[in-house]
């Protein structure tokens, strides 16, 4: 008898479950609305000088691994050679 209650009680949270999907769904997007009019698109001279920083590191960082990797290579070369010898 507990186990007919307990099933009812669950189709019916299911129903109920179901037909609120509408609803939660037309709350989303006006959430998702409100929240894209708080977005401010940047500036001409933003885009320009953050990919200006973004460039200017890539190209650092690039040279800081060549560097780190010319050093290990010989290091690494040296010391095989040292040991074969």
């Amino acid at each position: 008898m507990a186990k007919a209650v307990a099933v009812a009680d669950e189709q019916s949270t299911g129903m109920e479950r179901l037909k609120s999907q509408p609803q939660k769904l037309m709350e989303f997007l006006k959430d998702v609305r409100a929240e894209m009019r708080k977005v401010v698109t940047p500036t001409r001279t933003e885009v320009q000088s953050t990919t200006t920083v973004v460039i200017a590191t890539v190209f650092i960082f690039a040279a800081y691994f060549a560097v780190t990797d010319y050093i290990f290579g010989q290091g690494i070369t040296r010391l095989i050679q040292h040991l074969t010898h």
